[in-house]
């Protein structure tokens, strides 16, 4: 019997969402205890409407969101996968579904910040299309910090 997959649209609110932002808040302090300072004030979640939940079997597995940068630019945040999920293609699903929400309503780039341990993370952006650039603000002078950009 084949899995069931169901990626949906929604917000911040959502509860499953915050429940998996939860859980990679706790796998990058475990894996970046130094640097919880310098980046806590980026991963405050201020209300967003532009949130996917990816639920496989019916449990909430995934999720990923996208907020204006600028006119043209959108920044992807909080982009997660399960360690149960991992490695049957989610977050390049969940990536794409992100980048043509954005691109409907409007934008034609997108940006987006990881962190230079997170190989698994920067490989599997360079593989959709993303380039590293020069850091954008706010990651301006964090040498731990990895930008990239697309068109989209």
């Amino acid at each position: 019997m084949k899995d069931t997959l169901k990626i949906i649209k929604t917000t911040s609110e959502n509860l499953d969402f915050n429940i998996l932002i939860a859980a990679l808040d706790k796998s990058l302090w475990e894996r970046y205890p130094e640097l919880k300072t310098n980046y806590w004030g980026n991963n405050v979640l201020e209300l967003n409407s532009n949130v996917v939940v990816i639920y496989l079997e019916n449990k909430a597995v995934a999720c990923g969101c996208f907020k204006k940068y600028d006119k043209n630019t959108i920044e992807i945040k909080r982009m997660f996968v399960s360690p149960e999920a991992r490695g049957i293609g989610l977050a390049q699903s969940m990536l794409r579904k992100l980048e043509l929400w954005a691109h409907d309503l409007g934008y034609s780039s997108s940006v987006l910040e990881t962190l230079n341990k997170q190989k698994e993370a920067i490989a599997l952006y360079q593989k959709t299309g993303y380039t590293i650039v020069d850091n954008y603000e706010p990651y301006v002078g964090l040498e731990n910090s990895i930008c990239m950009r697309k068109q989209i």
